[in-house]
């Protein structure tokens, strides 16, 4: 349970520092210098690659979730869960095979920015409904020392 924890708080403090350089990356790609530009590009790529590595971890940890799915259907599984799985694959393989785009701008750019948009707002609600079971198994481990 601790590792959970520590993976949670881990991953939202990933996706809030993915999302907010996105969303900056994005801004300056407007009208921004190059070299605002590229700075934004380098946080972004580190969070979101760190994000991507707790994303997977996160994934693993719940792989029965998934066996589930697949075994007896989504039945009263939250399709929100569902849509931000399939919404975290599609912005990293977006954001992946923009490591090989050249420049600002790019059509797969914006796609992977209204896509990440979509994936930020589901996460959100995703994070929010398990605010409750994150924060008390948080309170109770500080506790519990």
């Amino acid at each position: 349970m601790k590792k959970t924890i520590i993976s949670d708080t881990a991953l939202i403090l990933a996706f809030v520092s993915s999302a907010y350089s996105g969303i900056g990356l994005h801004i300056a790609g407007h009208n921004a210098s190059h070299e605002i530009w590229h700075d934004w590009a380098v946080f972004h790529v580190l969070a979101s690659i760190i994000f991507l590595l707790l994303g997977i971890y996160h994934l693993a940890i719940h792989k029965n979730w998934y066996k589930g799915i697949l075994n007896k259907g989504l039945g009263k599984k939250s399709r929100i869960t569902l849509a931000v799985s399939i919404l975290f694959i599609t912005v990293s393989v977006t954001g992946i095979i923009l490591l090989g785009v050249e420049g600002a701008n790019s059509g797969i750019g914006l796609w992977h920015y209204k896509i990440g948009l979509l994936a930020s707002i589901f996460s959100a609600i995703h994070i929010t409904s398990r605010r409750k079971i994150l924060f008390n198994a948080l309170f109770h481990n500080l506790h519990k020392r």
